[in-house]
């Protein structure tokens, strides 16, 4: 194993570069480097070698080109297995270099500011970065590369332990890390520029859309035992996201266990309030909120307890002791809570099959909901439109007081996360009747209605949403009779006039939102 002598150093994110830098010098390697990084080298009184005195060529064109020459990606090129290629570097006064420490202009974050010009993005769009970056990693047999400063330390801790050297195995890890990286830093320039307008304007979707996604773990199977299964985390990860859950306890999440939690993470974070929401193959089958997470718990639990078994629950509060407690009462698969205190800890150590899971509370929007189809891809904006009160319009003569107001919200934002067609009664804070994935919204309602009664809930009095139009006055009848005396909808149909002359017989007071929340 040939110790590292050369390493060629120029980077845009310079996070522990001059610790790095000082521990490559204890190791006696000689430090190439470019404009800034060398500056702060040199500053930091770490011995350095600038490129443009190594090469004998002065950067041009305003550091268009510095690390575009022959003495540099040659030394990184050349394979230490051949004796033709050492013989030719030597013969030109060549040195191999054996460490490549890059990583990329700031592109991304570039064109994320919304007054950035297109003139500044071609500016951060790397071109000797990605060149040497490349070099390094297609040589990993005998040049180590690196991209990430949370590298730094442990690679310093194996040149240690190996005598300045590095060993196959990491090499191609590294490189492995670096061709992702280029392919990452390629694909937002791609969908950058083929976002463009004419006009300079960036489309809401690219005419390329180039993905990046990391894998965090491999599943036992799919949906069904048949099927493989891996989960993969966005390249550009948003905050609080079910993929960057920290397993806390319990059995290995499966396919079916992280798309319901899912679900639940995303509906009970909608919440501003203690809240809880219970999840069952993609539907909620309770949801409510309260003062505390327990009550919450017990509330939602209490609107089909029969669904509920085998289900993800989801809480937006610490978890606690007390709700822990009640928890473990039930057959659960998932919990879900921004932070799991000692207590609560303890309780589930009892209950080891349990999944306990951690997840940042950060509401941050992803950029693009998914579908795969065959052969291609449907690609929306996610539905992250919430409706406030004074945005609803009373369509009928009746008024919904201020508490059948709140649950009329509440109702609306839970059925957001039901399946289409959707049907959720509420009343005092919690849901009491769901009906979901009908194919007729009349049987949505008979469902929810049914559920409600199985469960010996009252609907007397309920809040109801639909989370599209009632194309027939036959649903408003079903919601009607089963005891409902609110009801909130998006509106628009071509027989909106039927709907409200008939809420207006039975009594309704009813509220359109000009929003509709299909959930396929």
């Amino acid at each position: 194993m040939i110790p590292i002598r050369t390493a060629l150093v120029s980077v845009s994110d310079k996070t522990g570069l001059a610790e790095f830098a000082r521990g490559l010098v204890r190791f006696k390697i000689r430090i190439l480097s470019t404009g800034g990084t060398a500056k702060l080298l040199a500053d930091q009184d770490i011995p350095v070698t600038e490129v443009a005195d190594y090469t004998g060529f002065p950067e041009m064109l305003d550091g268009r080109v510095k690390t575009l020459h022959p003495r540099l990606h040659a030394g990184i090129l050349a394979r230490r297995d051949s004796p033709a290629h050492l013989a030719a570097i030597k013969a030109a006064g060549i040195e191999p270099i054996d460490l490549v420490v890059v990583n990329l202009y700031p592109f991304a974050q570039t064109v994320a500011r919304p007054d950035c010009t297109l003139a500044e993005a071609i500016e951060n769009i790397d071109v000797g970065g990605p060149s040497m970056l490349r070099a390094g990693a297609k040589n990993y047999a005998g040049v180590a590369v690196v991209t990430d400063p949370s590298d730094y330390s442990e690679l310093l801790a194996e040149m240690g332990e190996r005598g300045g050297a590095l060993s196959e195995g990491t090499r191609l890890a590294l490189a492995q890390k670096a061709f992702a990286h280029s392919a990452a830093y390629e694909a937002a320039i791609g969908n950058y520029l083929t976002g463009l307008a004419s006009d300079g304007k960036l489309a809401a979707f690219p005419a390329r859309l180039i993905l990046q996604f990391e894998k965090m773990q491999d599943l036992r199977y799919g949906e069904n035992p048949h099927q493989a299964a891996a989960l993969y985390r966005d390249g550009n990860p948003v905050p609080g996201g079910i993929a960057g859950y920290t397993q806390i306890q319990g059995k290995e999440l499966s396919y079916n266990n992280i798309a319901d939690a899912d679900t639940a993470w995303e509906c009970v974070k909608t919440f501003d309030e203690p809240a809880c929401a219970i999840i069952k193959h993609a539907n909620p089958c309770g949801a409510a909120i309260a003062t505390s997470s327990h009550e919450a718990y017990e509330r939602a639990f209490a609107t089909d307890p029969t669904s509920a078994f085998g289900g993800i629950v989801a809480f937006n509060r610490k978890l606690d002791a007390e709700t822990a407690e009640a928890l473990s009462k039930q057959f659960v698969e998932v919990v879900i809570a921004p932070e799991v205190d000692p207590g609560a800890r303890e309780v589930f150590a009892a209950k080891a099959n349990v999944r306990v899971l951690s997840v940042n509370l950060a509401r941050a929007a992803q950029t693009y909901d998914f579908k795969r189809v065959g052969g291609g891809l449907l690609v929306q904006s996610p539905d992250h439109r919430h409706v406030e009160a004074a945005e609803l319009r009373t369509v009928t003569r009746l008024k919904p007081s201020p508490g059948q107001l709140a649950d009329l919200l509440l109702a609306w934002r839970v059925a957001k996360f039901v399946k289409s067609n959707a049907i959720v009664f509420c009343a005092g804070g919690r849901t009491l009747g769901i009906g979901a994935g009908q194919m007729s919204r009349v049987d949505a309602a008979r469902v929810a209605a049914l559920k409600a009664q199985d469960t010996g809930l009252s609907l007397a009095g309920s809040a109801v949403a639909s989370d599209a139009f009632f194309p027939f006055r036959d649903g408003v009848e079903v919601v009607a009779q089963a005891g409902a005396k609110t009801v909130i909808q998006p509106g628009g149909s071509v027989r909106d006039d039927e709907v409200i002359a008939a809420a207006d017989e039975l009594g309704l007071a009813m509220v359109f939102t000009g929003v509709r929340h299909f959930r396929h």
